[in-house]
């Protein structure tokens, strides 16, 4: 079977203002299998999400590959990038990233311009499936935060994607609600037969995965790692 990302001598370095390289992200191998739910443990500032946006082509590495259901997100210009985003990948992102101007239907809807097409039913029963089928026509700004995550979420599974990241998912939430967020998200993957990789430094939502991958232990740049979170 396919595996839903494969990372191969990955590395990333920022340039400081006094034009010195800083090295980030210096990682040899990472698989995820098709399907496979995994968390990421990582303390703030050592790589985390720039390792997230480094997989969503986001950020371009600086050498090495990043594979994505087969499909290779490091050899594409900018654009190609963002259609095999689309075409594969969805992304719950900690700060949401709803468009404000926007319901929750069209914030779902328009994630799938650039992958199959929009499909307003799809975005519905999504909708409804995270408990949101009475608030379509809400904006961001008319939902609670929980209420916005259920948005995001249902985005990120918009395009039937192989893999989902998740960037700190329960990080603004309760106790109670960080729990039943996380299990909407991980349910919600196994419905689509989606992969999940979840970045959190949180120890309980942690223990709640089988397989947790410690960024410094197969990051060789993690000695010299201060910039990116």
């Amino acid at each position: 079977m396919q595996a839903a990302l494969e990372i191969r001598g990955l590395k990333k370095a920022f340039r400081a203002p006094d034009g010195t390289s800083s090295p980030v992200l210096d990682i040899a191998e990472l698989d995820l299998a098709s399907g496979e739910h995994a968390a990421l443990r990582g303390s703030s500032g050592s790589g985390k999400t720039t390792l997230l946006h480094l997989i969503a082509g986001i950020l371009v590495a600086d050498s090495g590959s990043v594979r994505i259901a087969g499909r290779d997100m490091s050899a594409r210009s900018e654009s190609e990038r963002d259609r095999a985003r689309a075409a594969v990948l969805g992304y719950v992102f900690q700060s949401f990233n709803l468009l404000q101007g926007f319901t929750a239907l069209e914030n779902v809807a328009l994630a799938m311009h650039f992958g199959r097409g929009a499909d307003v039913q799809h975005a519905k029963s999504l909708l409804e499936r995270v408990g949101l089928g009475a608030r379509l026509h809400y904006k961001p700004r008319q939902l609670s935060i929980g209420q916005q995550q259920r948005v995001a979420v249902a985005r990120a599974l918009a395009g039937r994607p192989a893999l989902v990241l998740a960037d700190e998912p329960t990080g603004n939430l309760d106790r109670v609600r960080a729990d039943e967020s996380l299990a909407l998200i991980r349910e919600v993957c196994r419905e689509h037969g989606a992969a999940l990789l979840v970045v959190s430094h949180d120890e309980l939502v942690l223990s709640k995965f089988e397989r947790v991958i410690d960024l410094a232990a197969i990051n060789k740049a993690a000695a010299h790692s201060g910039a990116g979170a």
